[in-house]
């Protein structure tokens, strides 16, 4: 490379660890004019970046709810690296008053499928709870509706990375403000959670139960019960507890039976086959046994609804439970209360965490009066917390991302065993290319995966965004976890990063790009119509190839020096137009990609060679690879000139030498080398051979 292109390079770096991330920039007068009369914006607060929305009514005025910038609070990185920047209100209850969005830079809602599928998804949240698991996909489950405590959002086709990253910027940012303002408790992300350890199953008696902490009891007699209404309205209101103040109002134990330890040692095993089957992955149930005169579910319950007199609370918001309707027989009925045993379900999308404390509480109500009647409330409190040996805590940076790869786990698979395949095939080279024939058709069907699978069903084009997004993320000291929302991206990355210190940047170039298959496929397909090739001369061609390192420092140097321009500028790609969006776009830059691709059909691969800022990028870091593993005679530029003239991508030089930066790894000059009819030295080397045997039998 020359070294004024690799100064240029080193210097934007320099620049870029100069930068600095932006923070939100709305005012006060900003939010007055988006927030108009009868509301008024406050002063914004001193300890957290939020500003209080008010209304005036009558004399008074009221907290209508607070407003906030998400990039204050979460700025979680995007795709280019930059994090989306939403405008959030929320009531003091947690509803969502509005969001909507300030400013982003994702690249497929940029020129791309256009930023209305974003407003449209943004504006989902109005009138959802921060009390409610809000989940992203196409629908909710099959048979499953949003209730109070859960939520579905659509999410947008060919941007499911990028809505769930802005998911998790709306929830992360507005829960933050939720603890500090609105009472919430801890109020964790829905994805913080721990996670039921399924595999262990301890078998005890329920009273090793109960001294382990996985069965929770309180008993409550009249006394105790007329003594929590004190002197309130409700004193003495409880005939039978004034007559009998020793005997039992209620005893009342909770078990959580979904842990296999806990359900397995208090149920008999056909009560727990028939709960487990009634659980789906990450519900939880819990088992209410209860004896007395007070019953839990009341004389007017109906069945298979929610308890009014049995509440659950996790970080004071509350989590609904529903009674499942099914006949538990206890394995040791004596040992606990069993006059009323009961069984509710906890849906996973609650977001129920199993490493937090819960707190069960039983509502008991007593009413004064008889047209109007007061109603007084005590709630008798029954903490529960599961002993950690039973679950595993929640990894420090456990984000939503999981559910992303956890969807995607058929194509991963697929896409792990064929990048295997490829490069256990690349290892053993001799063996691929024996036969040319054999090897013409491994190349074709892989490229036409590359093209069909990873490109347009998988969406896994890699590009010149993931390397500005990372850098724009280093400089601001963003995390880099917003790479892990696209599961594909990391594994293709991952693999790539290897390929390029064993071979260079040809295994991506030449094998897993799906632009690059694609322009090759058009390129054969051209020659297969016979159509003229341009092929230019060895000095012309040395020069357009640094048209891509030019590209690549203008590209970093807009990251520092005009931001603004980096978003058109990584237009130069056609990748987002003609693989990630499938050429569904506006016609310039359909047109753009389209005639990149019927170039190719007549100069072989001309974006890749001339114009790709990514390949050059990958040139780069491929300068470090460890083996030249492209085999060389001592005849191969002196004199043989057959490979030199074979490759398409005049990465070989006249005097033999193979230039790898240029190099695309098709194997055509491998298969060359190999070739007893095809290899100029092994054809002189097997003539000279054969009359070896006539000139020996001459001399004797």
């Amino acid at each position: 490379m020359p070294q004024a292109v690799r100064a240029i390079l080193l210097f934007m770096v320099f620049l870029l660890a100069c930068a600095t991330a932006r923070a939100g920039t709305l005012t006060q007068a900003d939010l007055a004019r988006r927030f108009p009369a009868p509301l008024m914006i406050g002063a914004k607060d001193a300890e957290i970046p939020v500003w209080p929305v008010f209304k005036q009514n009558a004399t008074a005025v009221e907290l209508v709810g607070y407003v906030f910038e998400s990039i204050d609070l979460a700025p979680i990185a995007g795709f280019a690296g930059v994090p989306v920047n939403l405008l959030i209100a929320i009531d003091p209850k947690g509803t969502f008053i509005d969001v909507a969005v300030l400013s982003h830079h994702e690249p497929v809602f940029l020129d791309g499928l256009g930023e209305a599928p974003l407003f449209q998804f943004v504006a989902q949240y109005q009138g959802l709870s921060l009390k409610q698991s809000v989940s992203v996909g196409t629908q909710a489950p099959q048979g499953q509706a949003a209730d109070s405590s859960r939520a579905y959002l659509d999410g947008v086709s060919k941007a499911t990375a990028s809505v769930r990253i802005i998911n998790q910027s709306v929830l992360s940012a507005a829960l933050k403000v939720s603890r500090k303002k609105l009472g919430f408790g801890a109020g964790r992300d829905p994805s913080q959670l721990g996670r039921i350890d399924m595999t262990r199953v301890d078998r005890m008696s329920p009273a090793q139960l109960i001294d382990a902490g996985l069965v929770r009891c309180i008993e409550l007699g009249n006394r105790e019960l007329e003594a929590l209404y004190g002197r309130s309205a409700g004193a003495g209101l409880d005939a039978e507890a004034l007559a009998r103040p020793d005997a039992l109002f209620i005893e009342v134990c909770v078990a959580w039976v979904s842990v296999p330890s806990v359900g397995r040692s208090l149920l008999q095993e056909a009560s727990w086959n028939k709960l487990s089957a009634r659980l789906d992955e990450g519900d939880h149930a819990f088992l209410v046994m209860s004896r007395g005169r007070f019953s839990v579910l009341g004389d007017d319950f109906i069945r298979g609804t929610v308890p009014e007199r049995l509440v659950l609370q996790q970080d004071k918001l509350p989590v609904e439970m529903r009674d499942l309707d099914m006949a538990m027989m206890l394995a040791a009925p004596a040992s606990l209360p069993s006059e009323h045993v009961d069984v509710f379900r906890v849906i996973g999308q609650a977001g129920l965490d199993p490493a937090g404390q819960l707190d069960f509480a039983l509502r008991v109500t007593r009413d004064k009066g008889i047209v109007y009647p007061e109603r007084i409330v005590r709630e008798i409190a029954l903490p529960y917390r599961l002993p950690p040996a039973y679950f595993s805590a929640p990894a420090a940076g456990d984000k939503t991302w999981r559910a992303a790869w956890s969807d995607r786990t058929g194509e991963l698979i697929l896409t792990v065993a064929a990048l295997a395949l490829l490069g256990a095939a690349l290892a053993m080279q001799k063996r691929l290319t024996a036969g040319a024939t054999m090897f013409a058709w491994f190349r074709r069907a892989f490229l036409l995966f590359t093209v069909v699978f990873i490109g347009y069903y998988a969406q896994g084009q890699l590009s010149i965004v993931n390397v500005t997004g990372l850098l724009q993320a280093l400089l601001a000291g963003r995390s880099l976890e917003f790479f892990m929302y696209d599961p594909m991206t990391v594994v293709l990355w991952a693999f790539v990063l290897v390929s390029l210190a064993v071979w260079g940047r040809g295994t991506f170039c030449g094998w897993l790009c799906p632009f690059g298959a694609l322009q090759e496929l058009t390129g054969k397909l051209g020659r297969w119509c016979k159509l003229p090739q341009l092929r230019f001369h060895s000095r012309t061609d040395k020069r357009l190839k640094l048209l891509k390192y030019a590209l690549l420092a203008a590209i970093l140097a807009s990251i520092v020096l005009a931001p603004a321009l980096t978003d058109g500028l990584v237009e130069i790609e056609p990748f987002k137009t003609a693989i990630t969006l499938g050429f569904d776009r506006s016609w310039p830059f359909v047109a753009y990609a389209a005639s990149l691709l019927a170039l190719s059909a007549v100069s072989y691969k001309f974006f890749c060679r001339y114009l790709c800022p990514f390949g050059a990028a990958l040139a780069l870091l491929g300068r470090l690879r460890l083996y030249d593993w492209i085999a060389r005679r001592a005849e191969c530029g002196t004199p043989c000139q057959t490979c030199r003239h074979a490759c398409d991508y005049q990465a070989i030089a006249p005097t033999g030498k193979i230039s790898y930066d240029e190099c695309f790894q098709c194997m055509d000059c491998v298969v060359i080398h190999a070739s007893e009819t095809k290899c100029a030295p092994l054809i002189m080397e097997r003539k000279r051979h054969r009359t070896i045997p006539i000139s020996a039998a001459v001399n004797q």
